[in-house]
């Protein structure tokens, strides 16, 4: 054999580890990558007229954390299409919403006593993931209590919600009663996606803002095409205790083709970094999208 026909076997050897992890199914190639997170991750996916087999842990219940604004910002919607409250009405910012979390609206108004337009209050909660904007809407509407009765008239009682972030902020542990079947959350996502519960200009204005969200970056969003459009609400809690309890993420995809997939991916107790729990996150999604590219209508 000669250098050159040599060098090329080599090459070719080289190669067959990510040709097999290509070939791999769906579901061994997400618990391959899944176990660098080294705590538990929970993944579902829905693409229609597709069987995707993507589901790892899909009816486990992993905390939420922000996730659970994407449904919050739907009940906050729902009320205003009862006439409860106006898209654009002044909400008092009250020095008694004010909180030690992070929140860029405290930091535009640190004093508080402002009236800000309840649109600002849900775009902020959706696309900078606002925890004291949050509060504010779940004061609006009632408390955690209603956000659970329109999940619970969806058929969505698997998503629970009993705490505000302040309360959750204090006692963290809380966060594991905070939780979702990620099948669920993603059976959210295709509702939103293919049926709304909101009516069209609703609708297109929440996509829109969860389209422009600033948080999480290598997460869904890490490894897929830059001109993807990827609708999203991620979740996170920060390192405690040597872990990570939390760092989540649940959006539409757009394929090329215009169908949505949708998918919910958490990564729950990780012992990895903040980098390599994200990167797990970002490798799930691309293996779902180019599975999901393969497939047809």
């Amino acid at each position: 054999m000669d250098y050159r026909s040599h060098m090329r076997t080599f090459a070719a050897l080289l190669l067959l580890p990510t040709l097999a992890a290509a070939q791999a199914p769906l579901h061994q190639q997400i618990a391959d990558i899944a176990k660098d997170a080294k705590g538990t991750v929970y993944v579902a996916c829905s693409l229609p007229g597709a069987a995707l087999d993507c589901n790892v842990n899909a009816h486990g219940h992993p905390p939420m954390q922000s996730t659970f604004k994407f449904p919050l910002a739907l009940a906050v919607f729902h009320q205003i299409e009862l006439g409860k409250l106006q898209l654009d009405q002044p909400v008092r910012f009250l020095k008694s919403d004010r909180s030690v979390t992070h929140s860029p609206l405290q930091d535009e108004f640190p004093e508080a006593d402002v009236d800000v337009p309840l649109r600002k209050i849900i775009r902020l909660t959706v696309e900078t993931s606002d925890n004291t904007a949050a509060d504010i809407q779940l004061r609006l509407i009632g408390g955690p209590a209603v956000l659970q009765a329109y999940l619970d008239s969806l058929g969505l009682s698997a998503i629970h919600q009993q705490d505000n972030e302040h309360t959750m902020h204090l006692d963290q542990k809380l966060q594991y009663r905070d939780n979702a079947e990620p099948a669920a959350m993603v059976a959210l996502l295709r509702r939103f996606a293919d049926h709304s519960p909101l009516n069209a200009e609703h609708t297109a204005l929440l996509n829109s803002w969860m389209i422009e969200a600033s948080s999480g970056p290598k997460r869904i969003k890490g490894q897929l095409p830059k001109d993807v459009p990827v609708a999203h609400k991620t979740g996170s809690s920060g390192e405690e205790f040597d872990r990570i309890p939390a760092t989540n993420d649940v959006g539409l995809i757009t394929l090329p083709d215009g169908r949505r997939l949708a998918l919910a991916v958490f990564v729950t107790d990780g012992h990895a970094d903040q980098d390599t729990c994200e990167a797990v996150i970002a490798r799930i999604a691309k293996a779902v999208y180019d599975a999901a590219l393969a497939t047809k209508r």
